[in-house]
């Protein structure tokens, strides 16, 4: 059976994808806010994920890129320094990986590749430790401080899709490709999952965020295992969703991206987006509470 087959059959069309269309639509957003100016002339903001200035008053500065430079020797102007402080504190309190899900224009690209990998049923592939992305950020730093250059940019692609877009996207189709391609065929979930450093930063300072994921009614689970398959970091899941009684049925990894498929595609409504103090848990139904069956009426 699909995966989501009995969502969509409970919560309709909408309801089974309410949060990837939420997602989606979030995406298509930021990017649109940032092309604005460089297509039309319209310059409600100035510059690119990387940093910019919104209506020529509020800086916004990549964290990592700011920190990149700061270990490569580079001192920034205070505006970029008071813009990576204010996207730090946002992403510290709503979840670091919500920039993973809700804003990077690479991860419908990597979501393609996973519903392409399902449906044409194809094995799991290499899968790196969860720690080979952890690795590679502090290599980045490394190579910063050693060069003097803020080192991933010289590959990010999130940058270069920015500066494609405005300027011609050349070479920049060959790394969209070659992900997409690693993705389906190398390593599932491989880029965003185990070799992003992106990502693996903004984890690390999401680790303590408010916003979460909660299997408050796991009770309910008919283990379908369709949250499972959607989920871009499963192994998140199970301490929430099969943890002992007593347990809490947050999902506090840091990996997280707080995606909400796992809401979507979950018929009994297991999931709900919350937050890390909402550690209710929806008791299972009393068997002895059950009123007893009525005998049948005499003929």
């Amino acid at each position: 059976m699909p995966v989501g087959h009995e969502a969509r059959e409970v919560k309709g069309w909408f309801g089974a994808h309410r949060f990837l269309l939420l997602r989606r639509f979030s995406q298509v957003f930021f990017l649109v806010l940032f092309l604005l100016g460089p297509w039309f002339g319209i310059w409600i903001v100035k510059g690119t994920l990387a940093g910019s200035l919104t209506l020529d008053v509020l800086p916004l500065t990549d964290p990592f890129i700011l920190l990149q430079g700061l270990v490569a020797g580079h001192w920034p102007e205070m505006t970029v320094l008071v813009g990576g402080l204010i996207v730090l504190v946002a992403y510290a309190l709503i979840g670091g990986r919500v920039y993973c899900s809700w804003v990077c224009p690479i991860n419908p690209v990597t979501d393609a590749a996973h519903w392409l990998h399902r449906r044409l049923d194809l094995p799991k592939g290499w899968q790196p430790k969860r720690s080979t992305r952890l690795w590679i950020l502090a290599t980045v730093l490394i190579a910063s401080a050693l060069t003097g250059v803020i080192a991933w940019e010289l590959v990010n692609p999130i940058t270069m899709l920015h500066r494609g877009l405005v300027f011609g996207m050349g070479f920049v189709w060959a790394m969209v490709v070659a992900i997409f391609v690693f993705d389906l065929f190398v390593a599932r979930h491989g880029w965003c999952g185990h070799i992003c450093p992106v990502g693996a930063f903004y984890g690390l300072i999401g680790a303590k965020s408010l916003l979460r994921v909660s299997a408050t009614n796991r009770a309910a689970c008919d283990d379908c295992m369709d949250c499972y398959a959607v989920c871009p970091e499963n192994q998140v899941i199970s301490p929430a969703l099969k943890g002992k009684p007593g347990s809490s049925p947050l999902i506090l990894s840091p990996d997280c991206t707080t995606c909400g498929r796992c809401i979507d595609v979950c018929s009994v409504v297991v999931f709900k987006l919350t937050h890390r103090f909402d550690d209710a848990v929806v008791a299972p139904p009393d068997p002895a509470a059950a009123p007893e069956p009525r005998a049948a009426r005499p003929a």
